[in-house]
């Protein structure tokens, strides 16, 4: 098959992927570092290097079925044209930006998703939807907090029982060293499941435009790109969000920020096995919330988790709908 796409506009498009990217680690920087920042065990500076380098190795661990996924589980491949993941990019970049500047820990996952969807409907209609994928995508939105506020409650209270005879003091040291291979491990997890979502996206832009030969794949280039990228991001930190997930959802001792980065790490590391998009938002927010309750339910300020929730909602819709009219302004020109 021949480039339908001149290069110029190619390097464009995957300039804006790579974009969305660096936003998806800087918006969800405090995934990865709010508890550890917030229990004090690293700085805040120390904790996005700390995160970042995890984000980037993660390609090392996992497979790359996640960006299979998104590159043909969302939308049919079909269908896809540069004016639909421009459409998508902008949708899933302007929502983020507009959370990111209020604070609020939507998820850039879903937010991407959101935006394919947007485009691809508004350029060919609910035909062009792979009902599969978002079955199971949608399923993960709904499932992924509770799954991971279940997890990290029932890790918070066997570690409780664990190191009962254990002195307090010691107790507390042993959590902040343990904490730092938690935090790492759901650095692994986020950059495995996140970066390979614009894996996706590159993928399917270079495969509908006759760039990519032969089977649908993840060309080895596209996947240090989008590491790069998103550990680039994390590094720059996302202050904003780590106020809001690291203190306000509730207050995290050294063994409860263990707990929820552990239950978050082990969601993400499934979910990235059997190829689902999950948000890591989602997740830590739901873990964090676990973690709390197991103390007492008034431990968690549920009046924040609530407005978190809302926007978990608002979120496909919005950035579908963001997403559509960006394609119909690209398709126009």
């Amino acid at each position: 098959m021949e480039p339908t796409l001149a290069m110029p506009i190619l390097v464009a498009l995957i300039a804006v992927a790579l974009a969305f990217d660096f936003l998806n680690g800087l918006h969800d920087a405090a995934n990865s570092i709010a508890t550890v920042v917030s229990t004090r065990v690293l700085s805040p500076q120390l904790a996005v290097m700390w995160a970042a380098f995890f984000n980037f190795i993660a390609f090392l661990f996992f497979g790359l079925h996640v960006a299979e996924t998104v590159g043909k589980g969302i939308i049919d491949p079909a269908f896809v044209d540069p004016s639909v993941i421009f459409g998508a990019l902008m949708g899933a970049i302007v929502w983020n930006v507009i959370t990111w500047l209020l604070g609020i820990p939507s998820s850039s996952s879903h937010a991407l998703i959101g935006g394919l969807l947007g485009a691809g409907i508004a350029k060919a209609g609910f035909g062009v939807v792979v009902a599969s994928g978002v079955i199971k995508t949608s399923v993960a939105i709904f499932l992924s907090p509770m799954i991971g506020m279940l997890v990290a409650m029932t890790m918070v209270l066997v570690t409780s029982w664990l190191f009962k005879p254990v002195a307090a003091g010691t107790s507390d040291t042993v959590f902040r060293r343990l904490q730092l291979i938690s935090a790492a491990a759901y650095s692994l997890g986020h950059g495995a499941n996140d970066a390979q979502k614009t894996m996706g996206i590159i993928a399917v832009l270079l495969f509908s435009t006759g760039y990519l030969s032969g089977e649908f794949h993840v060309p080895f280039w596209v996947v240090i790109s989008a590491q790069a990228a998103m550990g680039l991001g994390t590094l720059m930190g996302g202050w904003r969000i780590v106020h809001t997930m690291g203190s306000k959802i509730t207050r995290l001792t050294p063994h409860q920020g263990f707990s929820a980065e552990t239950g978050g790490a082990i969601m993400l590391f499934s979910a990235t096995s059997l190829g689902i998009p999950v948000s890591t938002t989602h997740t830590i927010t739901g873990c964090i919330m676990g973690v709390g309750a197991a103390r007492r339910a008034s431990a968690v300020r549920w009046g924040v988790a609530g407005n978190i929730v809302i926007a978990w909602i608002v979120t496909l819709p919005a950035a579908a709908l963001i997403a559509a009219l960006f394609y119909t302004l690209a398709a126009a020109l």
